[in-house]
């Protein structure tokens, strides 16, 4: 049955392709959650990126985190932070600022292979649980400032916090995805070399692990991680890591997979979820309708199943499953945007994926 709980999720486009893979994966939202017989959501457009520093002299406008506070959740559009004039290029990217603003601590990044999507390594099917808040990553890790520092002109450092609570939230978020998945985590560090920080990171990951008794456990360094992902991505379940080890494992799982196109993320807390794909803006291709919404699309039914299990509401988990469904069946019909060999634009694929979540 269906939660009383209406809907208001944010929708950002960003910059570079994001106007068109957005609007499309309202489209098949709308589209499955119509075939479920829910309630409409309400969505909300709110300003950020380029655009918004035009109009508001800010990338993040404190009037869109506002907004965002009062949704259950919002889509994220890629951001082009790099293109930005001076002095927002040197400030934290949109992405970054919402994170940190609402403590989004868990990335979830899955890489699943699709029949007829070209996968590097057929039968990928696996989870970069990514801790969000900390390491080496100077933009998140301070209260003021950033962790990185010139004491002079020729030398630069980067500080890389690691601390048991960040660890241990992660690490249970790891454990209780693979309880509902195939019952497998694979903890990823570099202790051998930065013995006290990447050290407690796994430890601490080990000691959540006796909670879970039924869950095997076993752990790689990063480099190792690479070679492993290359060789037998599809023989691991969910993947725990810190910050940079995973935005870096789930780029490359997102390619073996059959592209970073298809390569979905949700970032979320206790209380809070973003939907954003894990592939930047592509301004070489912004507005030539060549865009792979995929990514977009499977971001969004992570979006919409983290609502339903929150509130509930069968409906939602139900919406999800048709999205990922419709995606794949899409797929597997030869339908496919051009960086996964096919022909088709990111409308005409949109429009596909809605007429089979739309057929009775």
């Amino acid at each position: 049955m269906p939660s009383p709980h209406r809907y208001t999720l944010g929708v950002l486009y960003g910059d570079g392709i994001g106007p068109e893979i957005v609007p499309a994966s309202v489209l098949v939202a709308d589209t499955a959650l119509a075939a479920t017989g829910a309630p409409p959501l309400t969505w909300q457009e709110l300003p950020l990126g380029l655009r918004a520093i035009e109009e508001f002299g800010e990338a993040t406008p404190e009037a869109t985190l506002e907004a965002l506070a009062e949704t259950d959740g919002w889509l994220l559009g890629p951001h082009d932070s790099a293109a930005y004039p001076e002095p927002f290029h040197y400030e934290l990217n949109p992405s970054g600022t919402i994170r940190k603003h609402f403590d989004l601590y868990a990335n979830v990044r899955p890489a699943r292979a699709f029949e007829g999507g070209r996968a590097v390594v057929p039968g990928t099917d696996l989870v970069i649980m990514r801790e969000n808040t900390e390491g080496f990553y100077a933009d998140r890790n301070t209260h003021l400032g950033t962790g990185e520092f010139m004491p002079t002109p020729d030398v630069a450092i980067a500080m890389g916090i690691i601390t048991r609570t960040a660890c241990e939230r992660i690490a249970r978020e790891a454990f209780e995805l693979a309880s509902r998945r195939r019952k497998k985590v694979t903890i990823v560090h570099k202790a051998n070399v930065l013995k006290l920080t990447t050290g407690l990171f796994r430890d601490v990951c080990r000691e959540i692990a006796r909670d879970y008794p039924d869950v095997e456990v076993d752990d790689f360094h990063i480099d190792a991680m690479t070679v492993h992902l290359v060789r037998r991505a599809h023989e691991f379940d969910v993947l725990v890591t810190e910050n940079m080890f995973g935005d870096i494992l789930s780029d490359l799982a997102g390619e073996l997979a059959g592209s970073l196109g298809i390569a979905p993320s949700l970032n979320a807390s206790q209380d809070r979820a973003m939907a954003q794909a894990a592939h930047g803006s592509a301004p070489d291709i912004a507005g030539q309708d060549l865009a792979n919404p995929v990514a977009m699309f499977l971001s969004t039914a992570m979006l919409l199943e983290w609502l339903g299990s929150r509130h509930g509401d069968e409906t939602l988990t139900r919406a999800a499953r048709i999205v990922e469904e419709g995606v794949a069946s899409t797929l597997a019909r030869g339908i496919r945007t051009r960086d996964m060999g096919g022909s088709a634009g990111c409308r005409e694929f949109a429009e596909a994926v809605a007429a089979s979540i739309g057929q009775p």
